[in-house]
């Protein structure tokens, strides 16, 4: 579960957050949409503790961020949009280390990559080197990283920009099964994506939450009921 309370951000006279509220349990993947500088990402790196608020709270599976900030830290996970891997490991050599990080015993390591490898389709490359690797694999490969230790919440930023249909498809698909059982949050501005397996939209503007509801909601919103003609018209400023 995350739950963020009365969350501001600012920097300088810019206010890049403010006064966000919102809580998101299981069942389902929410997607964080908005124009380019609506604050997602500043949103996002406070709720993965890269920044500090200036005021507000945030909850991450029942820990407070900053009163108990390696519990909270410990259970979930976070794949920034540039993935961030390590480009000298090969595969195998990067999600060990990522296990590592989080004390993960052999027993559950060998399950967990198993499976992360038949989902994601990595048994091709598990022993090549991160940086001869395409964006696609390199996207997956940190999908894969961060979900090593099976964080009960994962908070990803444009986790398919770039990726060819194929792998758009693998990794919407995936998401959609982890959203079944566990709390899952992605920062995009592909509106055919939100559509394609999102189950809940959260719609920012200039730094505030100004639309909480489902792709189809967001749809109903115009005569047209199609999404991106709902979104121009929240989010245009003339």
């Amino acid at each position: 579960m995350l739950i963020v309370k009365n969350l501001t951000k600012s920097f300088g006279n810019i206010k890049a957050v403010n006064g966000i509220n919102f809580c998101i349990d299981k069942n389902g993947v929410t997607a964080l949409v908005g124009p380019n500088g609506a604050g997602k990402t500043t949103l996002l790196r406070m709720i993965s503790g890269f920044y500090m608020p200036d005021t507000g709270e945030i909850k991450i599976n029942n820990f407070n961020l900053i009163e108990e900030r390696l519990s909270a830290l410990n259970s979930f996970a976070y794949v920034p949009e540039n993935g961030a891997l390590y480009q000298e490991m090969t595969v195998i050599e990067y999600i060990k280390y990522m296990a590592d990080i989080h004390n993960l015993d052999e027993n559950s390591f060998v399950d967990n990559l198993a499976s992360l490898v038949s989902e994601l389709r990595l048994q091709d490359v598990l022993s090549q080197k991160c940086y001869n690797l395409s964006k696609g694999f390199k996207r997956r490969v940190a999908l894969a990283g961060a979900l090593i230790h099976r964080p009960d919440t994962l908070i990803l930023d444009e986790p398919t920009e770039g990726l060819d249909p194929n792998q758009k498809f693998l990794v919407r698909d995936f998401l959609k099964g982890y959203g079944k059982r566990h709390t899952v949050l992605i920062s995009t501005h592909i509106m055919e994506e939100v559509e394609a397996f999102a189950s809940r939209v959260l719609l920012m503007h200039h730094g505030k939450l100004v639309c909480d509801t489902t792709p189809d909601g967001l749809k109903s919103l115009t005569p047209a009921n199609d999404i991106e003609t709902a979104f121009r018209s929240m989010t245009f400023d003339k």
